[in-house]
């Protein structure tokens, strides 16, 4: 498969898939759960034109689980999509040689993309980074690889560092935030990269990074995993340059979502996919808690995301 097909492959949502725990005690992966999961999001109108599915990454509890239950979620949305939605698996890990057996897995699974990020809890340096890249990159060729710049945990990606990655042929996808600052660290990396990566904003900017003058062509879309709809809608007012509707949606129906998480991570608990996780429940669909340290939020906050779910327009909710 080509580097520009695979560069295709991947515009549009990038949605990722919360990976739903068994309520007994050591919390086991709940296939059934995963595949209506799946399931709902495909009969909701997301296909290979509009979304890449991302199984096992943060949202997707990959900190918290085993390399076989990595494995074991990634197989399980690949087996259920069936072919009709590119599969990313999350391949983000401390260790170089465990990087290169989860990109074996991954290929041997079926999946289009592995995503990486800087090995965490050592400050390593670029050099470092770029190694542990180029090793995934290696490991298989023909697998698409996704960087993501993950600063806050780790080694920020310089301009320069992805001058060097752009050299590696199976590197198709940057998925990009940075901090905010005058530099316009952002806009800088995307306006010069877009026409060889497939750039995911992952800073929320889509009204503006989507524009001809930086070309992102992918969207973080954590609205997604509860509302289909609203990122099918997005590409598609990405695809009619309507950035004002963009930026509409960004603030009433997105935003809300945003600021709740937000009020959670300060106040409560941190982690990912937790709210997705409460927000797919409240419209029907089978839920779980995080694997801790990340607690249970269900109980606490249901109110409170029933009333932004529903301030926002969300279809679904149930009562």
């Amino acid at each position: 498969m080509s580097t520009d097909h695979l560069k295709r492959l991947l515009e549009g949502c990038y949605v990722t898939v919360p990976t739903p725990f068994s309520d007994t005690p050591d919390l086991p992966v709940n296939e059934s759960a995963l595949r209506q999961y799946v399931r709902f999001l495909i009969d909701s109108g997301l296909n290979a034109d509009n979304a890449t599915f991302l199984a096992g990454g943060a949202a997707g509890d990959f900190s918290t689980m085993t390399f076989d239950e990595r494995v074991l979620v990634a197989s399980i949305v690949i087996d259920e999509v069936g072919g009709r939605v590119p599969v990313a698996m999350g391949a983000q890990t401390t260790s170089t040689l465990e990087l290169k057996r989860l990109a074996k897995a991954a290929r041997s699974l079926g999946a289009k993309f592995i995503q990486v990020s800087c090995p965490f809890y050592f400050s390593h340096t670029e050099g470092d980074f770029e190694e542990y890249i180029r090793a995934a990159a290696d490991a298989e060729p023909d697998l698409g690889i996704i960087v993501y710049n993950t600063f806050w945990t780790s080694q920020n990606l310089s301009f320069g560092m992805i001058e060097r990655l752009a050299e590696i042929p199976n590197i198709v996808g940057l998925k990009w935030a940075t901090p905010r600052t005058d530099a316009m660290e952002f806009e800088d990396v995307v306006s010069h990269f877009s026409s060889r990566f497939t750039i995911i904003d992952n800073n929320l900017y889509f009204a503006h990074s989507a524009m001809p003058s930086l070309g992102a062509r992918a969207f973080e879309v954590h609205n997604c995993n509860f509302w289909p709809e609203w990122g099918i809608k997005l590409v598609n007012e990405v695809r009619s340059q309507n950035y004002t509707e963009i930026a509409r949606m960004l603030v009433q129906e997105a935003m809300p979502f945003y600021k709740l998480w937000v009020d959670i991570e300060r106040n409560y608990t941190s982690g990912d996919g937790y709210l997705d996780k409460l927000c797919m429940e409240l419209v029907g669909l089978p839920s779980s808690r995080c694997r801790p340290p990340t607690r249970d939020i269900r109980e606490l906050y249901r109110e409170r995301t029933r009333d932004m779910l529903l301030a926002i327009g969300a279809p679904r909710v149930v009562s």
